[in-house]
């Protein structure tokens, strides 16, 4: 990587790349009692303990190949008295603590589990107990590196699960898997935004490795000029909230998107605070705890309740800022095509997939809605819309009677 990001860059990409899986796996030690240890090179424990924080196993590395590191490595853990070990490198932007998790639960009826490397390698291995002879006469850097160990597992009757295969960063032409991996994509439905816009896009445009994705559904404002001035794709889509949400992620790249609302503000930190989120496992997706702009009569009573509802019923509504991984919102086929409640019947779907997330930091929306009609008229006509959406009562017809069409 030095010749293609020099010795700094290189550097830090395997700062970040360390930081990113040692997260992941903290994530996995949330919700199941498993520890974590480092085996590191160079340094001492007091440094690797000032950057990685407290929480952590640490234990230099022995100074041999690749296979003798990785069998000292399970022998020291087996020593400790795990009863089952994964070992993972840094280097593989997909992971996540449901791979770690599926790792753990293959080891329940397999003898070894591996996580298959799309160039030949592998990015995980776990076994029950030590077995030295899995790591010798492997040729390390190599495509055959898989191939070879699979072949010696059978060889010694070993029965071996194996997870799902996925791209690991070896070379520069791999650098596109790490940055898409963290790559966050933020779509921004519009129509005539012009005067207010501009804030909610800021506070993304500011951040590195996020996408910026605005879906105009033809504004006659500055709107599609002011989204461009900040360097966001312009998409053009016809009207509609699901429409014009489902064209921006038929154009974005990133392995997460996150849709917002043009008055919405993001929280401070928020890509960190996504990823965190969609890292805890059996996660589906998420969204941000909800806080009114104005300070009207009623309105801290407005977030309580939304934010109540939605922590225990895992139901955020769209001002949340609605986030979720790509390959999810594949699977879901985006949103549905509702003149109304869109984000209520995605998010309904959403939660078959899994938890659905909110993040303890809010996202600061517009009051506008219950400014302009006031506070109870507009908490009524919410209640009356889910009431009438519940019960079926066809989405046009809802959005026609209380004039949301």
């Amino acid at each position: 990587m030095i010749p293609t990001l020099g010795e700094e860059g290189a550097a830090q990409l395997q700062k970040q790349m360390a930081e990113r899986v040692i997260a992941k796996a903290k994530a996995l030690a949330g919700v199941r009692p498993v520890s974590i240890q480092v085996v590191y090179e160079g340094d001492s424990e007091a440094l690797m303990r000032s950057w990685l924080g407290d929480g952590l196993l640490l234990r230099p590395q022995v100074q041999d190949d690749l296979g003798a590191r990785m069998a000292a490595g399970f022998l020291d853990a087996f020593g400790s008295g795990a009863k089952s070990v994964v070992t993972i490198g840094t280097d593989c932007p997909g992971l996540t603590a449901d791979h770690l998790a599926d790792a753990f639960d293959a080891l329940l009826s397999h003898d070894v589990v591996i996580g298959p490397a799309t160039d030949g390698g592998y990015y995980l291995i776990g076994l029950t107990k030590p077995r030295p002879q899995l790591f010798a006469e492997v040729p390390w850097g190599s495509e055959h590196v898989q191939a070879r160990t699979l072949s010696l597992a059978t060889s010694a009757g070993l029965s071996v699960g194996l997870l799902e295969p996925l791209t690991d960063v070896d070379r520069p032409e791999d650098l596109h898997a790490w940055e898409r991996e963290n790559r966050i994509s933020v779509i921004v439905p519009a129509f005539n935004e012009a005067h207010g816009i501009a804030a909610a896009l800021e506070r993304v445009a500011c951040h590195e490795n996020v996408e910026l994705i605005v879906v105009d559904g033809g504004s006659s404002d500055a709107t599609p000029e002011i989204a461009a001035s900040f360097n966001a794709s312009v998409v053009h889509s016809p009207k509609g909230r699901a429409i014009q949400m489902n064209a921006g992620a038929n154009h974005a790249t990133g392995s997460v998107l996150l849709f917002l609302h043009a008055d919405t503000l993001l929280p401070d930190g928020w890509p960190a605070l996504v990823h965190a989120a969609l890292d805890v496992p059996c996660t589906a997706g998420g969204a941000f705890e909800l806080r009114l702009d104005g300070s009207f009569r009623g309105a801290r009573l407005i977030e309580r309740l939304t934010n109540f509802r939605s922590s225990r019923l895992q139901l955020p509504y769209g001002d949340q800022a609605l986030f979720v991984r790509t390959e999810v919102f594949r699977k879901l086929g985006g949103f549905p095509d509702l003149a109304i409640m869109e984000d209520f019947a995605f998010v309904r779907r959403l939660r078959e997939f899994g938890t659905v997330r909110i993040v303890p930091r809010p996202a600061l929306t517009s009051a506008r809605r219950w400014m302009t009609k006031g506070v109870w008229r507009t908490t009524l006509t919410h209640q009356l819309i889910i009431t009438a959406y519940y019960v079926g009562v066809p989405p046009r017809a809802i959005a026609r009677l209380f004039g949301r069409g």
